[in-house]
């Protein structure tokens, strides 16, 4: 496909929008990968283009957090390790499974997401102790939801954060920054697979990447300056958003045949 200079400057846009709102609540897939598939890129190519730029956005975050002492990899080491292997399983099952069964199930957990960050009590931004202990939350969330990232994706960082929400006394500002990096790590062992295979584009790929690697640096500012207030109704708009598409992709017959 020719790559002109006006297409790559409306990526770089879309991937610069994308990074920011990712950085704070997920859903930054949203905007590239439709974008991706409307310039013209094969669906296979589309989705490990996607990742190879959505690992730059999700490097620039992460780097930001533990920077500010907001995280610290130490004592997340455990559950980086199982989202990887979780991921690279993943990666490697979509190309022999059929993923339509999981395809119908993601609109009604982001929905159940969306309702979650709608009626939960307002969080503080301290740390507490976790309900779940440490090795069953790394090997149950980070191996569990790292595999869906490498099998499907759709939603990740929105699912990262409920957990950390819900099965831990985490603060959304915290919440969201270990998030980025069990993001980060899911989407580096799923690139690695798709690299291998030579799927990404890499001209389109690393000047996306640049674009969301500038979005996320702001978006991870904004979550340390502006906290709960902006994430939770970022969250649940990022998360109906994503189940309304995927609804709509799986059953746009039907819908315009009722209306």
């Amino acid at each position: 496909m020719e790559l002109s200079f006006e297409l790559l400057s409306i990526l770089f846009i879309v991937a610069s929008a994308a990074g920011f709102i990712d950085a704070m609540a997920g859903g930054g897939g949203l905007l590239t990968l439709p974008a991706l598939l409307a310039a013209g890129v094969p669906p296979t190519q589309a989705l490990a283009t996607n990742k190879l730029q959505s690992s730059f956005g999700s490097f620039s975050a992460s780097w930001y957090f533990i920077r500010n002492g907001i995280v610290s990899l130490k004592e997340m080491r455990l559950a980086i390790a199982c989202t990887f292997v979780g991921s690279a399983v993943g990666a490697e099952a979509v190309q022999h499974i059929d993923a339509g069964i999981l395809t119908s199930l993601i609109p009604i957990l982001l929905i159940a997401i969306s309702v979650y960050f709608l009626l939960m009590p307002k969080t503080t931004q301290t740390e507490g102790k976790t309900k779940m202990p440490e090795a069953l939350f790394a090997f149950s969330v980070g191996g569990g939801i790292g595999f869906y990232d490498g099998f499907f994706g759709p939603g990740t960082g929105s699912i990262f954060t409920v957990c950390f929400v819900a099965l831990g006394h985490f603060g959304l500002v915290e919440a969201t920054a270990r998030t980025k990096v069990l993001n980060f790590t899911s989407n580096i062992a799923a690139l690695l697979f798709f690299v291998l295979a030579g799927l990404p584009i890499w001209e389109l790929g690393l000047v996306m990447a640049v674009g969301g690697f500038i979005g996320a640096r702001l978006g991870a500012k904004v979550v340390v300056t502006k906290g709960q207030k902006w994430i939770r109704p970022l969250v649940i708009t990022m998360s109906m958003l994503m189940a309304l598409k995927l609804l709509w992709e799986q059953h746009q017959q039907w819908i315009l045949s009722v209306f």
